[in-house]
């Protein structure tokens, strides 16, 4: 399970500028006195930019924290991206299941429903309907095995682009890929698509 988020660094306080020491009247001291006065003048001075700049100084690590901490979330939603674009392409996938479904399941009821009508009589040759219906079947695996292999290969290259990315500390990879069950539903509809080929061609008793 991720980690919780650190929760934001707290804001300095504000701090009130104080007012700038008056300027001396050395009017009518002797020289002596007039540089003291002016020395303890600069050394009020000296101070007052001091604790102006301690604050800058506090104002400046607190951006800095906050830099930090906008930086981990972006390194966060991008190792989210990755679970999106996986999920995203197995969407895909379904969608590749769906049409190849379809095409096998009409291919073989054309070639089952023309050779019924041809078993009873009813028609004298079924050639041409089991070709259509062969060829169905042989589009719906084809496509299949395109989308198999384009899925596993668009996955292995997000997988290691992924390790690269958190290997270098650019994102965080702490959520696993799990096994798609949507490939697995594939492999069970590329051995029916097999096996109804089997059966149309070689007139093999498969579904009984």
């Amino acid at each position: 399970m991720a980690s919780r988020l650190p929760k934001g660094p707290p804001r300095p306080k504000r701090v009130e500028n104080p007012p700038l020491p008056p300027l001396p009247d050395v009017e009518g001291m002797s020289a002596d006195g007039a540089s003291v006065t002016y020395s303890t003048h600069r050394t009020r001075l000296s101070t007052h930019r001091t604790e102006l700049s301690e604050h800058r100084t506090d104002l400046s690590e607190y951006r800095t924290d906050l830099s930090t901490e906008r930086t981990e979330m972006s390194m966060r939603r991008t190792g989210m991206s990755f679970q999106r674009t996986r999920m995203s392409d197995d969407r895909t996938l379904m969608s590749v299941i769906r049409t190849s479904l379809s095409l096998i399941g009409f291919g073989f009821t054309i070639y089952q429903a023309f050779e019924k009508l041809r078993e009873a009589g009813a028609i004298a040759s079924a050639a041409a309907p089991r070709n259509f219906g062969v060829t169905l079947v042989m589009l719906g695996i084809l496509m299949l095995l395109i989308g198999m292999i384009r899925h596993v290969r668009f996955m292995r290259e997000l997988s290691q682009t992924r390790a690269a990315m958190a290997k270098e500390g650019l994102v965080f990879a702490e959520s696993r890929f799990p096994v798609s069950s949507t490939f697995w539903i594939a492999v069970a509809l590329l051995l029916l698509g097999f096996a109804a080929i089997a059966a149309m061609v070689f007139r093999v008793a498969i579904f009984g």
